[in-house]
């Protein structure tokens, strides 16, 4: 009997998962990106998009040695490779490969159009210095990333309004392939921000060890506790949910999804609302802290990185938070030097993305020993719980620690090449978040939303965020950032 039920599992078994696919692709962009040092350089044709006002200077090759390709010869090109890399990783989950290319053809320029709308400078140009030189007045102030929104939108447009459009596009929906192809590749462009910042890195660490505590045994806990017992989600709801308000938004969200097995649409519905909300603080609270806080620059700082909950957002805001405190100080005679206030944001949210992984294999060991089980025979082995680990945060630190390693074994012109280098492959993080934010819209029916308990969430969103997350980030911050001042310009 036992041996009947082994057998056809073993059959069965993939030869790869979409976790592994995402660390194998994610590795082969940085290494490939890094080898771009040695002075080859054979991801510079990938595609990149600028804030622009006039559509035929937006796009162009990361590389200026590739600046003949000329910009929609690059897009064109990034279609093409991506689309045969991720051919071959469908194929390799033994799926129709035809279709897979088809649909995600028509996904991919879908996606990058958004992404280039989103570009559009009334919407993403953020300083006042920007909005001169492309000579206008006003903008929305979204940053590059308002073109994530876009994409969301166009994809909730095409699931709501056309849902047999979307349909017909769900064999390369794959949020979760996407977005942890993603990760990988954003372990090494953060470690090239630290290493960029080493001194100053160093310098707050034990400031930026509250910001671990902060949220993880507070802002988890107590999100947790509410989706549960306020709005009675149950475990896999509410665990996501928790990750996604109180670490770091998608990845957190996506991550600790996977490590306690919840079903795929969970993480993907917590995504867009952060995505939703982060847009909101980004417009709100760099102006807050311009308000109240311009005589304590890195207690803004410091909050910014604490409550917003995607890299982009709140790296942006730290920069809109630069911007108007340091005019507000200059003005009363006070210069500070460029960089600290953005700077202190940057690592603020570096210890947080850390230890996504950590979390994740706490909380995968947890639900294997003591959730999912119904008595102490069932409970995992070691094995078992190396299963339920998501593979892709291995992705994220091996890229981490060799971008890191590499960055400080180098000399100032080798480390600078370096960054470059992971420059570029981190377009290609870019795209993978597109093409996540994308997918999110097109699994997004507002009927079988609100079916799936959509409403509530945002409802447990909004208590947590705007009712204690962002107020405790900011006492956490004043606790331990206040009277500590950027050095003078």
């Amino acid at each position: 009997m036992e041996q009947a039920s082994t057998t056809p599992e073993v059959s069965a078994a993939k030869p790869v998962s979409e976790d592994w696919l995402a660390v194998i692709i994610g590795l082969i962009i940085v290494i490939a990106g890094l080898t771009g040092v040695s002075g080859a350089d054979p991801i510079g044709w990938v595609v990149t998009t600028r804030v622009w006002t006039d559509p035929a200077t937006a796009l162009a090759p990361a590389a200026s040695g590739y600046a003949r390709l000329g910009g929609f010869t690059a897009f064109v090109l990034t279609w093409i490779v991506l689309s045969a890399v991720l051919s071959l990783g469908v194929a390799a989950l033994q799926q129709d490969v035809r279709r897979f290319v088809v649909r995600f053809s028509v996904l991919f320029w879908l996606a990058y159009a958004s992404w280039f709308l989103g570009s559009y400078a009334y919407l993403a140009a953020v300083t006042p210095a920007e909005q001169t030189k492309f000579g206008i007045d006003w903008s929305l102030r979204l940053t590059n990333e308002g073109g994530y929104i876009v994409a969301l939108v166009v994809g909730l447009i095409i699931a709501n309004a056309f849902p047999r459009a979307s349909a017909w596009l769900s064999d390369a929906v794959r949020p979760e392939w996407y977005i942890k192809t993603a990760i990988v590749v954003l372990g090494a462009f953060i470690a090239v921000t630290v290493a960029d910042r080493l001194t100053f890195a160093s310098s707050i660490l034990l400031r930026g060890v509250a910001a671990i505590v902060e949220a993880y045994l507070i802002y988890w806990a107590v999100v947790y506790y509410i989706a549960r017992k306020w709005f009675r989600f149950p475990r896999e709801w509410a665990v996501p949910l928790a990750s996604g308000i109180s670490i770091c938004g998608v990845a957190a969200a996506i991550s600790t999804g996977s490590a306690i097995r919840a079903r795929p649409a969970i993480p993907v519905l917590v995504s867009s609302l952060v995505v939703v909300f982060a847009v909101i603080e980004l417009l709100i609270l760099p102006f807050l802290a311009q308000h109240f806080l311009a005589d304590d620059p890195l207690v803004a700082a410091a909050w910014l990185g604490l409550a917003v909950k995607t890299d982009g957002a709140a790296v942006a805001g730290g920069a809109i938070t630069e911007a108007l405190i340091n005019a507000k100080a200059a003005a009363g005679g006070t210069h500070y030097a460029a960089g600290w206030i953005v700077g202190t944001t940057a690592t603020i949210k570096v210890f947080i993305d850390i230890f996504i992984g950590v979390w994740s294999f706490i909380l995968a060991y947890i639900w294997t020993n003591h959730i999912n089980v119904t008595d102490a025979s069932q409970r995992a082995r070691p094995r078992e719980i190396w299963e339920r680990f998501p593979k892709f945060i291995i992705g994220f630190v091996v890229t981490f620690a060799l971008a890191l390693g590499l960055s400080l074994a180098a000399g100032p012109e080798a480390a600078a090449k370096i960054k470059g280098a992971v420059g570029e492959a981190n377009n290609f993080r870019v795209i993978f978040f597109v093409l996540t934010f994308f997918s999110i819209g097109l699994l997004s029916n507002f009927r079988k939303l609100w079916s799936e308990g959509i409403g509530k969430l945002a409802a447990v969103y909004v208590i947590s965020l705007f009712g204690f997350v962002i107020w405790v980030g900011l006492l956490i911050s004043w606790l331990f950032f206040h009277g500590v001042k950027p050095p003078l310009a």
